[in-house]
């Protein structure tokens, strides 16, 4: 059956009530928003369909954390229990994909082996958040634009980031102005819009994928919760996979764009 909270949003709710009080006494910008030029930005605490409010924290948040924490005890677990001479199933299966996200480097950065533990960051925590949409008791915090908006700006920050390491900031700009200097002006401007589109792009994409899938799910499973759903599982398993590598392969590529040199 689908649920409209997970299991966490209560738990996490209630901790801080215990802790903090109501959510009433919450700062203003806490419960009802700032606003920056004009600009409304929402408040952190969830409201209701009546504008009430329903607690602390919104429900992809608490699983944004969960997921955090399963993926900090599970690598903890996986490097405490490693094996060079006799590996067990979880190490086997954490080194394939290791080993698959180095492929993955190695094909798009040049020398991007320091690469990994962010491009691993991403695919697993991914990974574990869509997974998430296939128990009835939990929600995928990835079905939430603020979820793969927050992941698309950090990818955004890291490899521009990046890039202005390797060239410097003049340098990595200079990539944006094209090969005419009388076209500079359009190029630069043509390039930077495309250059932020990317984090646009890859937040829609994965908010939009999970939470189609999630939704389709839901209906039938409420339809007919035996045997029908299965393939529906079956097809979420293969769309948590594929949306976390995808994310991946254009962080991979993004930032061997912005770390490339011209040969």
């Amino acid at each position: 059956m689908h649920h409209e909270h997970s299991i966490f949003f209560g738990f996490f709710n209630d901790l801080l009530t215990r802790l903090f009080g109501p959510v009433d006494g919450a700062p203003a910008w806490w419960r009802n928003g700032v606003d920056l030029g004009g600009l409304h930005v929402a408040g952190i605490a969830p409201r209701g369909e009546h504008g009430e409010l329903l607690g602390w924290v919104p429900d992809h948040l608490a699983m944004a954390f969960v997921v955090f924490l399963f993926c900090a005890a599970l690598f903890f677990f996986a490097s405490r229990t490693y094996r060079r001479d006799a590996p067990g199933g979880l190490q086997n299966v954490i080194e394939a994909f290791v080993d698959f996200l180095r492929g993955v480097i190695k094909e798009n950065i040049e020398h991007g082996e320091h690469y990994l533990p962010i491009v691993g960051a991403f695919f697993f925590f991914i990974f574990f958040s869509n997974i998430c949409g296939l128990f009835f008791f939990l929600q995928p915090p990835t079905a939430n634009l603020n979820v793969t908006f927050a992941l698309s700006v950090t990818c955004f920050l890291v490899f521009n980031a990046e890039g202005i390491r390797e060239h410097g900031l003049f340098g990595y700009l200079k990539q944006f102005l094209g090969p005419m200097l009388a076209l500079a002006p359009l190029m630069f401007l043509i390039e930077m819009i495309g250059n932020f589109a990317r984090a646009l792009s890859l937040s829609m994409r994965l908010y939009g994928n999970i939470y189609g899938e999630h939704t389709a799910s839901g209906i039938f499973t409420g339809l007919m919760p035996i045997v029908v759903p299965w393939p529906m599982m079956a097809l979420g398993i293969f769309t948590a996979l594929l949306q976390a590598y995808v994310f991946t392969l254009l962080t991979t590529v993004y930032l061997g764009g912005a770390t490339a040199h011209e040969h």
